[in-house]
């Protein structure tokens, strides 16, 4: 009886393997509902850095990631996607190397006018809680919305060097963020409330005039000090 019990196991476990969806890729059913990859797992196409028309060297594409290499001397900036998105479900996964601190910024606004993506774009903390620098405040932890919101009690990254799950929704301005199956904010932009955790963040004076004034824009993954990496980033923009 216990050789067939083992026996079952294994072969469920063969099974799941072989199911088991591969990185950067659409399910049939996923695709029936409008997912789309911003990563194919092999080039940077869809991206670019910020301001400009190709991505840095900094960026590379590893073993089906995107990398963030600090080594590299030059070519850095914040990758953004090519696209825009209002309202919209984004999915991806991210991993830090030790000491490493990054972001997943959104609604930025390219152009001119601007000299960095956090100027118009709230954003989505990445980093190691343990190691690097910016742990000190709370809601400056992985996965709370920067300088605004979230605290130890929702910030809750797997081991330094696995993979963190994200979610981001934001539809007709109503936001919530996601990390690792915990919900680390959920609100309105513009809202009464929104307006003061803005009130009380370093987004003030006029460097931040135009700080989340559009929930429309493009979506950015920061450089920062450390390493980062990134897979399975798909988007399912929302029509209904």
């Amino acid at each position: 009886m216990k050789i067939y019990a083992i026996g079952v196991l294994a072969l469920a476990f063969m099974h799941q393997t072989a199911t088991a969806q591969k990185p950067n890729t659409l399910t049939k059913k996923e695709q029936k509902a409008g997912w789309k990859l911003l990563f194919d797992g092999k080039t940077l196409a869809g991206w670019h850095t910020f301001k400009k028309d190709t991505a840095g060297a900094k960026w590379k594409v590893k073993d089906g990631t995107i990398i963030f290499d600090q080594y590299e001397k030059k070519g850095g900036g914040d990758l953004v996607t090519n696209g825009e998105y209002e309202n919209y479900e984004l999915n991806l996964e991210w991993k830090v190397e030790k000491g490493s601190n990054s972001g997943i910024i959104f609604d930025v606004q390219e152009s001119a006018k601007y000299g960095a993506t956090w100027q118009t774009g709230p954003e989505m903390q990445v980093l190691d809680n343990i190691d690097a620098e910016d742990n000190k405040k709370e809601n400056h932890l992985a996965g709370c919305l920067y300088d605004m919101a979230g605290d130890a009690s929702v910030s809750k990254p797997v081991p330094v060097g696995e993979w963190n799950k994200v979610q981001i929704i934001q539809n007709k301005g109503h936001l919530k963020l996601v990390l690792n199956g915990i919900t680390t904010y959920e609100g309105t932009i513009g809202s009464e409330e929104w307006n003061k955790l803005i009130a009380n963040s370093k987004f003030r004076g006029n460097t931040f005039a135009d700080f989340a004034k559009v929930a429309k824009g493009h979506i950015a993954i920061q450089e920062h000090p450390g390493s980062s990496a990134w897979r399975n980033m798909k988007i399912r923009e929302i029509t209904e």
